[in-house]
């Protein structure tokens, strides 16, 4: 690939500022969950090891340009020492000179980059402070890479640049799904509403052998057919833009695969009577709430003859039970497959990460993305600012 690592830069003796994701869970000042804190760890340690200094740049929630105390990434110091095994220098105004003072193993965090308008900005002045901290850029944030702010993208252009390990560890996964993937590939897309997912779909429908679509969006897609969907959740509007979709798909060769039984109820609630009906045979009293284990079946042959696979969304309403079945069931079909070596499974986006955990699957994944926002953009086929700076 055109970006560099951290194993094709001499690091030893430099200053390596180093972008990372810590936007983590905080409640009355406390971080609850460490997750994204753990995974920058390698990043950190093998900058120490090859003899750098770390000076971490992150983002908090949105200030909007202005100093939030409850967003200051002093609240995140504690749980990121706790991770590292080690002190962390916090500098709510940081310069070269006090960096250069500290040891050569010292690791700095920066306050939040977003106190300042020009962060959001991309404003050069505020890259080329940045870049004035530092003798090397590494990008360890791919959760920000969509975002072209001073942190991402501006001081990538400045510094010799690379990918943390995060950064190299979802890039690699990524192009292997839909880069180079071995095939056949398969897409799971579920979800509410397809025009949340418009650019999504007719990328994916050029790129992959087989799309499995669930959740409410599969309705709007059913409508899309002539398919009585009673009081379900559907963008009745949206009928020709999933006609458009299929069109498309069968132009590419891209086999679309949609519910061929219902799990259906009166009401949305834990516990809630249901049954199951045959495609045809939504009451016009019901709502579509789940898919049915004739389409789970269905799935899961397709997951056996594919090599590689690419899921965001749940297949039905995972939150609530009974209506997490089918996305628990077709998750698990793809994780021992994954398990067994017969198939390359990358997931991301918030629900999805979610799903999986629920069906306790996520383990055997190849890749779980928790970017959110930049896995989606990955996905509908657009460039990422982030990365493509590192390409420079």
């Amino acid at each position: 690939m055109a970006w560099k690592t951290l194993d094709d830069l001499d690091l030893a003796g430099k200053v390596v500022l180093t972008r990372v994701d810590i936007n983590v869970p905080m409640e009355d000042g406390r971080v609850t969950d460490t997750t994204r804190i753990d995974k920058i760890v390698p990043t950190v340690k093998d900058i120490l090891a090859k003899g750098g200094k770390v000076v971490l740049l992150a983002h908090y929630g949105r200030p909007k340009g202005k100093p939030v105390p409850e967003m200051s990434l002093a609240l995140v110091q504690p749980a990121l020492e706790a991770a590292l095994g080690r002190k962390a220098e916090f500098m709510a105004h940081p310069d070269r000179a006090a960096i250069d003072a500290l040891p050569a193993d010292a690791v700095v965090l920066v306050e939040n980059t977003r106190f300042s308008p020009m962060e959001e900005a991309n404003d050069p002045e505020m890259a080329r402070s940045l870049a004035s901290l530092g003798d090397v850029f590494c990008n360890d944030a791919f959760s920000a890479a969509h975002r072209a702010h001073a942190s991402t993208t501006g001081v990538a252009h400045l510094l010799p640049s690379c990918a943390g390990r995060l950064m190299e560890e979802e890039l690699r996964a990524l192009e292997a799904a839909l880069g180079t993937p071995e095939r056949p590939v398969v897409a799971v897309v579920g979800g509410a509403k397809v025009s949340t997912k418009i650019e999504l779909l007719a990328n994916l429908v050029t790129k992959v052998d087989h799309l499995v679509i669930g959740g409410g969006m599969a309705n709007t897609f059913l409508v899309a057919e002539g398919i009585e969907v009673g009081r379900s959740l559907a963008e009745r509007d949206m009928a020709e833009t999933a006609r458009e979709i299929f069109r498309k798909a069968q132009s590419a060769g891209c086999t679309i695969h949609l519910p061929v039984d219902l799990v259906v109820a009166r009401e949305f609630k834990a516990g809630a009577e249901c049954e199951l009906v045959d495609l045809q045979d939504c009451p016009i009293d019901a709502m579509i709430l789940d898919a049915g284990p004739k389409t789970v079946a269905a799935i899961e042959a397709v997951f056996e003859r594919s090599k590689t696979l690419i899921w965001n969304g749940p297949l039905g309403a995972f939150e609530i039970e009974p209506f997490d079945a089918a996305t628990n069931a077709a998750a698990r079909a793809a994780a021992s497959l994954t398990r067994a070596g017969k198939l390359v499974s990358v997931a991301g986006g918030g629900d999805t990460v979610s799903a999986l955990n629920k069906a306790g699957a996520a383990g055997d994944f190849t890749f779980i993305s928790t970017a959110g926002g930049a896995f989606l953009e990955w996905m509908e086929g657009k460039d990422l600012p982030g990365v493509a700076a590192l390409m420079g």
